[in-house]
């Protein structure tokens, strides 16, 4: 196989496709592995071996999700995630890391990636990381609303008095799991469970992780902090 080869399975027993997963891996044994997993769950899949052939995949293929290996042969996953950001791609973007610590977390997030995958792989969680993701929209015209910000449930997209602002999948649930419990003080055990919805591998401080991201991007031209930190406990939405 070439690093630019590309694989890709259509199930077509269905009039309504299934949701399309693009697979983004330089080590081809680990994504053909990744990839028949997907495809039993239900899943189109299409893999790139390498990251320029990735980019154009992910315009062509149109995926639901994409899911790039932080070690890329000629480019890094988290450049990847940038360019992808950079050329208007929405879409959820999850990362397979081989490490866990905060700087790596802080690399994801600054990258535009939504989650990430701890390795080793291990089947079961990663199908319940990708269905978390995938599981289908219900329409809604349903806006949360404090103070000036408010929250489109149907774009994803938050807004700050007349700032636009946007907002990665993870970010959005956070936001609009505080903003659906505002000046209740919710525990770190509370968001986890609610908001990442799995058993999550790594320590509870990635919360603090995102909730700085989504502090900056909230707070991005001075306006009055809205997420309050309540040490030792977690964090409450409330003008302080």
């Amino acid at each position: 196989m070439t690093a630019a080869l590309i694989a890709t399975v259509m199930n077509t027993g269905n009039l309504e496709r299934s949701p399309r997963v693009l697979l983004i891996e330089t080590d081809e044994v680990l994504a053909q592995h990744v990839s028949a997993d997907l495809q039993d769950a239900g899943y189109e899949t299409a893999i790139a071996f390498d990251a320029a052939t990735g980019m154009q995949q992910a315009k062509d293929f149109q995926p639901e999700l994409i899911v790039v290996d932080r070690m890329l042969a000629g480019e890094s996953g988290l450049q990847l995630c940038t360019h992808l950001r950079a050329t208007g791609i929405r879409n959820p973007v999850l990362l397979l890391m081989a490490k866990d610590a905060v700087e790596d977390r802080v690399a994801c997030l600054e990258a535009g990636a939504d989650d990430y995958f701890l390795k080793p792989y291990r089947p079961e969680d990663f199908l319940k990381l990708v269905r978390l993701y995938l599981q289908p929209d219900t329409a809604t015209n349903e806006q949360l609303r404090f103070a000036d910000l408010m929250l489109d449930l149907a774009t994803r997209r938050a807004f700050r008095g007349d700032r636009t602002i946007e907002l990665t999948m993870k970010e959005f649930e956070l936001l609009k799991y505080l903003m659906e419990h505002p000046r209740e003080v919710l525990t770190r055990e509370q968001i986890l469970e609610n908001v990442w919805g799995y058993d999550f591998m790594g320590e509870s401080n990635v919360i603090e992780v995102y909730i700085r991201y989504l502090r900056l991007k909230i707070e991005d031209e001075g306006e009055k902090r809205l997420i309050q930190t309540v040490r030792g406990v977690g964090y409450v939405l409330r003008e302080a």
